[in-house]
Parts: structure tokens; C-alpha cells; sequence
């Protein structure tokens, strides 16, 4: 099966090899949630407000990405931005993903070993490891290799782009970003059945 490859970019997708997308099952709920109240996160604005939650509201018969593949993916959320993070995050849980978080590359490696994440969204631009050497380490270790990565960043230049994709990353977005356009990708990566080519592979040819 081809690999989808897709490149976002202020909400305006291009794909740059041929995918299986996965059916959206949105409810009204959590489109309205995440243009009413969580869009402008993605754009550097101000989060909810002290002891407000918008996540987790527990409605029942709510359609989830678990429907669509048999069972909850993991997403593992890579971002120093708290706010971003905390974007993300609850956009992936009203989506029913089980979601972890880390704040830095090297947090993000340890917890990848941890829970064995399905999709890695991955900033570029943190301190101490950066995205880009995160995913180099994420597609050299055994133990998580298989993760799909998907870049999120703010640079925007077709050179960035060429090399976060170069790492073995399967999409790489922009800031700022669509959430739905994120959440679209991560369904259909997590949805795919078959991973990405072993990297080990390329040293037998």
C-alpha cells in the first residue's frame, strides 16, 4: 500500500503521494468546539479560561475514530508551546484518541518507548532536541520506528518541508494550523493498515 504524504499549509492541504483517507464521523459538538473555541489557539491567541474545560464532555453515542479502525490509536503530542499542546490534546481526545503529551524531544523519546505511540505530532523548533533529530531517533529505535511522524511546524519553507519529509515523516503541517486539517491527517494515518517501510531495510540494498 502506497503511503500518504501530505503537506498542510494554512489550511490548505496538498497531497504529495497517493493515500486510503479515513471516513470522518464528526459530530456537530466537536466541530463547533473546535471552531468556535479552539481555532484560535492555533493562531497564538488566548486559552480558555482558568478552570473552564472544553474537553471530555462524556456525551454518549458520540462517533469516534475507534469506530472506524476497531480499536483507540494512540497520539503522542511533541510541542515546548503549552498552549499548542493543550490544542491538540483536546482535539484528539473529543476524537476519542488516547493521547500523551511531552514538551521536548528527549521527553518525547521516553515516553514513545512507554506507550508506543501510533501517530507522533512533532514540533521542529524546541530546546535541547529538536524535531528534527527527535525523529531521526524516533526511525532509528526498534522499539519506535513504526510510529507515524507528522510535523507541525512554523517553518513554512519548501526546504523545511523537504527535510522534515526526508526524516521519514508521513505529513508535515504549518503554523498556524487548521485543527480539523490535523485531525484529518492523524485519522487517516492512524488508519492505515500498513506502517512505514522498516529503515533498517535500506541497508541490505
Amino acid at each position: 500500500m502506497t503511503e500518504a504524504v501530505t503537506h498542510v499549509s494554512h489550511g490548505q492541504s496538498l497531497v504529495l503521494a497517493a493515500g486510503r483517507p479515513c471516513p470522518r464521523q464528526d459530530s456537530n459538538l466537536r466541530t463547533r468546539l473546535r471552531r468556535a473555541a479552539l481555532y484560535p489557539l492555533s493562531y497564538g491567541g488566548s486559552g480558555p479560561r482558568q478552570g473552564t474545560r472544553i474537553g471530555g464532555c462524556g456525551c454518549a453515542g458520540r462517533a469516534t475514530v475507534a469506530g472506524v479502525v476497531g480499536r483507540v490509536p494512540r497520539v503522542l503530542v511533541v510541542d515546548d508551546e503549552a498552549v499548542i499542546r493543550q490544542l491538540l490534546v483536546i482535539n484528539f481526545e473529543l476524537e476519542g484518541f488516547d493521547v500523551h503529551q511531552a514538551a521536548d524531544g528527549l521527553a518525547a523519546l521516553d515516553k514513545a518507548r512507554e506507550v508506543d505511540p501510533d501517530v507522533v505530532t512533532l514540533d521542529v523548533m524546541m530546546p535541547g532536541l529538536d524535531g528534527w533529530a527527535t525523529a531521526q531517533r524516533l526511525r532509528a529505535d526498534p522499539a519506535t520506528w513504526r510510529a507515524r511522524i507528522v510535523f507541525i511546524s512554523a517553518r513554512t519553507r519548501p526546504a523545511d518541508v523537504e527535510r522534515g519529509l526526508s526524516f521519514g515523516a508521513a505529513a508535515y503541517l504549518t503554523k498556524p494550523f487548521d485543527p480539523e486539517e490535523v485531525v484529518a491527517t492523524v485519522r487517516r494515518l492512524a488508519g492505515t493498515d500498513e506502517g512505514p517501510a522498516d529503515p533498517a531495510a535500506d541497508t541490505d540494498r
